[in-house]
């Protein structure tokens, strides 16, 4: 391996990825995304653990498809 090549790790624990495991990481991701802990172990739950999708699940991001969005915007 040289020195340009990055490991990829073989799973998704990472600065953006949420450990559930891990106390201070719950913490920490609910302090960012200012949710309590309960909020953030059901978005994990429900869209996984990468803290983008958990961010955009949190902010109803997903609650409509962009169809209806696109529709809503034309009234």
């Amino acid at each position: 391996m040289s020195s340009n090549d990055t490991p990829i790790a073989p799973n998704s624990t990472g600065p953006s990825s949420i450990d559930l495991n891990s106390d201070a990481s719950i913490a920490e991701w609910a302090r960012k995304l200012d949710v309590t802990e309960a909020q953030l172990r059901e978005a994990v739950e429900a869209v996984g653990d990468r803290a983008t999708d958990v961010e955009l699940h949190l902010k109803g991001a997903r609650s409509t498809t962009n169809e209806e969005q696109v529709r809503g915007a034309g009234t």
